[in-house]
């Protein structure tokens, strides 16, 4: 083959233009052994492509079942989880004197709340009537009967 298509193929191997049979003809131009200097680098990886083809793989695999470990695992949760709920009926049924204080603490907070909510009606109630007495400002100042 000549050497001005070999150049034309490289040239088109490089831009991923090439056909297979285009690159066929490539390898077996550089599996030769007169290669120009200038195209030796070429050499190595068309060499590289024919003898990677032909490796296998020959070592066995082998795979580790981890199917029982995910049983054990599901019955330690589940275990864990009884004795969880065990204990809390158990350990934390509140005494008499615990429900009642929390009872006043929630109607303390009750009164709390509505003392609040009743000084914010007020203020509500202040600020509507400033701005009612601003906009009257307002007019004044501005000469504006509405």
């Amino acid at each position: 083959m000549e050497l001005a298509n070999i150049e034309k193929l490289i040239e088109k191997y490089e831009n991923a233009e090439t056909s297979l049979q285009e690159e066929q003809m490539l390898k077996e131009y550089f599996l030769q052994k007169d290669i120009p200097d200038h195209l030796f680098e070429y050499k190595a990886l068309f060499h590289y492509f024919n003898d990677s083809s032909t490796e296998h793989f020959t070592k066995p695999i082998t795979l580790k079942s981890k199917k029982a470990y995910w049983k054990w695992m599901s019955v330690a949760a589940v275990a864990l989880l009884l004795i969880g709920i065990y204990s809390i009926n158990i350990f934390d049924k509140p005494s008499d004197t615990e429900r009642q204080e929390a009872e006043f603490a929630l109607l303390e907070t009750k009164k709390a709340f509505q003392l609040i909510s009743q000084n914010l009606n007020k203020g509500e109630n202040v600020a509507f009537a400033g701005l009612q007495e601003f906009e009257k400002a307002q007019n004044k100042i501005f000469k504006t009967n509405k």
